[in-house]
């Protein structure tokens, strides 16, 4: 496993998606060691599918108390956006055929997200790009437990939104690079 790769990914959700509070319920389970974070090498679909699948029944496999959630990144592969929304939607189509529909989601990052209808250059987009294409295994019992938690769960998104509007551009693409480089001692 690229060891640069697995600290830009680390950096991604410390300094951005927690930092942020970007997903509010991040922070809990990754300060408490259960956020699996792994890298794909490969960069063909098939092998990154079979990758995915293998990460999906090792996180079944745990107990919650072990491994919450798995992020998966793409190191070497999905570049393309639209390549990578037809393996998501492939990997989504999985799931009520393996049973795991309503106990597994898979969110969506990429380094070139773009939210439908939104130009490719709003800064919204960056709520969900990351440096390599990533699939995030969730457990939907998890989800279901933090909004319990959580009044009004439905604003975060328009949160979020808000708050790139309000960073700006400049101040994300500054952010992104500072955390994306990776400091060899």
């Amino acid at each position: 496993m690229s060891a640069k790769a697995q600290q830009i990914v680390q950096n991604w959700l410390e300094q951005w998606v927690i930092a942020l509070n970007l997903c509010p319920f991040a922070k809990h389970p990754y300060l408490k060691g259960l956020v699996r974070v792994v890298i794909c090498e490969d960069a063909d679909e098939n092998g990154i599918f079979r990758f995915v699948l293998a990460e999906l029944d090792n996180l079944i496999q745990n107990r919650p108390s072990e491994i919450e959630t798995t992020v998966i990144g793409i190191e070497n592969g999905l570049k393309d956006f639209d390549e990578y929304l037809n393996l998501l939607d492939q990997l989504e189509a999985i799931l009520p055929q393996t049973g795991l529909e309503g106990i597994i989601q898979i969110a969506s990052f990429h380094p070139d997200y773009c939210f439908d209808g939104v130009s490719e250059n709003d800064v919204s987009n960056y709520t969900n790009r990351s440096p390599y294409p990533l699939f995030h295994l969730i457990r939907e019992d998890s989800v279901e437990k933090a909004l319990e938690f959580y009044s009004e769960p439905e604003k975060i998104p328009m949160a979020n939104v808000k708050l790139m509007q309000d960073m700006g551009e400049e101040n994300i693409h500054k952010m992104l690079k500072g955390m994306y480089t990776i400091v060899r001692g």
